[in-house]
């Protein structure tokens, strides 16, 4: 029967399938990264590296017309890359047709793939230097893409949304302790360094970084009364931080003990 169906389809088709089964990771039968996806995540890394490498004038000034020619070679890689996705999504019954392929256009993947390869064409003959930066730097979205090879982000995905309340309330806690903690360092201490505790927002940044125990020390209490309450502050802090990161990291081991489990089962049947 499979033969059959293999037959009647057209070279479209079956283009379209083999190529689904090359860029798809879920569409493999067998474990592990197509040749295909193995030669795009290591031009994604070099991609990548490039795009920081470049941002230092001294390297850059080393060789200009290899970050020229690499850049164009590596966007057009990418850029043939989208169109070959676009066009094997259509094996995705979610995809097919102009309609799913435009939905598939506008999935978070492709928006980052569109947006990886985008800044190369918008920077031709750029004149501004900060959108040219600006656009530079939206490269290094290549790197998001992968979490498309990758079941760790999944993982990661799942522990965030099956913990999202908890973080919430984390959150709240966490923009509570930087209403009350800058508003207190401005009673103390606004007399006394007008330019740094002067109001509430400026005693803010202060606030953000006690409490991140951060302390980059740029801004700090004179009075005892705002030192004591210093001290106070970051320790508070600690416990601030302690409370997202025990959640996030409780949540992963249960989503990487659950894969395990999954794994388990299915060499079991």
């Amino acid at each position: 029967m499979q033969q059959s169906d293999s037959q009647k389809a057209s070279p479209y088709e079956a283009g379209r399938r083999r190529l689904y089964q090359m860029l798809e990771p879920t569409a493999r039968q067998s474990p592990g990264l197509s040749i295909t996806n193995r030669v795009i995540a290591v031009l994604i890394v070099l991609a990548t590296a490039l795009t920081i490498l470049e941002t230092e004038p001294v390297v850059r000034a080393l060789a200009p017309p290899f970050f020229v020619t690499a850049e164009v070679v590596l966007a057009l890689a990418f850029l043939v890359e989208y169109v070959a996705r676009v066009i094997a999504a259509g094996e995705d019954p979610r995809y097919r047709g102009l309609a799913g392929r435009l939905r598939f256009m506008v999935s978070p993947w492709a928006i980052i793939d569109l947006l990886a390869i985008l800044p190369f064409f918008l920077t031709m003959g750029a004149v501004n230097a900060f959108a040219l930066r600006l656009l530079k730097l939206i490269r290094l979205l290549r790197l998001a893409r992968l979490g498309r090879f990758s079941n760790a982000i999944g993982d990661l995905y799942s522990a965030v949304r099956g913990r999202r309340y908890e973080l919430t309330v984390s959150l709240m806690v966490a923009v509570a302790l930087l209403i009350v903690t800058s508003s207190v360092i401005y009673v103390l201490e606004a007399s006394h360094q007008p330019e740094a505790f002067g109001s509430i927002p400026r005693a803010l940044w202060w606030s953000v970084a006690t409490l991140t125990t951060v302390g980059y020390g740029d801004v700090t209490p004179v009075t005892a009364a705002g030192q004591l309450f210093a001290g106070l502050t970051a320790i508070v802090g600690i416990g601030m931080i302690a409370m997202p990161t025990g959640i996030l990291a409780a949540a992963f081991s249960d989503a990487m003990q659950k894969r395990r489990e999954q794994a388990e089962n299915g060499n079991n049947e």
